[in-house]
């Protein structure tokens, strides 16, 4: 059996004290004792968060036809990626079902994608067997190039009071983009991406710095920059509606069911997926995901089953109270028929149905579509 990975800011979180656990292979914080998962969560909708997120995997792709290869392995048009732009793309299956979701960054001449922790090994497999018949080089960075997350209103104003003098001015950096600045001489990539709903950055720099920059990051503002684990990492996605792949995502469940489909550009000439996709949405989907909310209380859990009109009609996919909004929520697959705003539906509770409804996603409006 082999023995779950440390990252190299494993002593910094016993040191705050992290309650650890095993994830996705790495011993990682849930929560840090004495602050807690509901504070954690509101610091980084009212201040700033910083997460060691550097279990997700990172794969560089350079070559000759490194955009064919991406192009049909990906459903993004990755044409369309700006040099130091993003996207958010779809690996899938022949059956359009879900490999992975990922984040596509364009780098110098190649592009760099950052792939799902518990994903790592089948995704790094899926990619070679896809590459053989192109001309491109795939690099599995993950042990070299280290990843935190710093995320919330004031993490633009916290990472520039750390950053060297007359650096990049963070102030400037789009949304979905990457730009190029410095901690103490060492070259960080500042990623306008995150998972929280708030702005923020995603940074990655080379690993043996991780313990000094995570150190300066939290100690530049005392009071502001708080260590979030994974049980806030997860509300707050919940509470924004964003994926988490083997809940809303995975091979037997597709895009086009769980309301992405601005992640497939159906366009495209090819990829793999494409055809069964296309079919479904000339068919109809028959099962959504939608947003719900108990009118009875209950805490709606994972895998809890929903029913209307005495039927099973289908299944919570992710569920909490809402530290933000403190409703209970959830999110889950159901039958299109039932799928409208105010819809009535039952959760099933153990053995008792408990009513709730229909609601418009996302729960909670992400800062950088507030404006739009």
């Amino acid at each position: 059996m082999e023995l779950p990975k440390k990252t190299a800011l494993y002593e910094e979180h016993l040191a705050l004290c992290g309650r650890m656990i095993e994830f996705a292979g790495y011993l990682l914080p849930v929560q840090y004792d004495g602050i807690g998962p509901i504070k954690e969560h509101e610091a980084v909708r009212e201040s700033c968060g910083i997460f060691d997120i550097d279990h997700m995997a990172k794969v560089l792709v350079t070559g000759e036809e490194v955009l064919p290869f991406l192009q049909n392995t990906l459903s993004r048009d990755i044409k369309k990626i700006q040099p130091n732009g993003a996207l958010y793309a779809m690996m899938l299956n022949e059956d359009g079902g879900v490999i992975d979701d990922i984040f596509v960054y364009k780098v110098n001449d190649g592009y760099m994608l950052i792939l799902n922790a518990d994903n790592h090994k089948k995704d790094v497999d899926w990619i070679f067997e896809q590459s053989l018949f192109y001309d491109v080089l795939i690099m599995d960075m993950s042990d070299d190039l280290y990843m935190i997350a710093v995320q919330g209103p004031k993490s633009t104003e916290i990472l520039s009071k750390v950053m060297d003098t007359d650096d990049l001015d963070l102030g400037t950096v789009e949304f979905h983009t990457l730009s190029i600045g410095h901690i103490d001489g060492v070259e960080v990539l500042f990623a306008a991406t995150g998972y929280t709903g708030e702005y923020g950055f995603e940074l990655f720099f080379e690993k043996g710095k991780a313990v000094d920059i995570w150190r300066k990051i939290l100690n530049v503002s005392k009071g502001e920059v708080t260590p979030c684990g994974l049980a806030a990492r997860d509300s707050l996605r919940f509470e924004a509606c964003m994926p988490l792949y083997g809940h809303e995502l995975s091979e037997n469940i597709n895009p086009l069911t769980a309301g992405l489909s601005f992640s497939i550009d159906l366009g495209k000439n090819k990829f793999i997926g494409k055809e069964p996709l296309l079919k479904l949405k000339k068919d109809g989907v028959k099962q959504k995901l939608v947003g719900i909310e108990m009118v009875d209380t209950a805490v709606p859990r994972a895998d809890y089953e929903v029913y209307a009109d005495n039927k099973k009609i289908g299944w919570v996919t992710s569920g909490m109270k809402s530290p933000t909004l403190g409703k209970f929520l959830a999110m889950a697959i159901i039958d299109s028929e039932y799928s409208n705003i105010g819809a009535e539906v039952q959760i099933k509770v153990r053995d008792s149905f408990k009513a709730a409804k229909v609601v418009k996603k996302p729960f909670y409006t992400p800062t950088y579509r507030k404006n739009k």
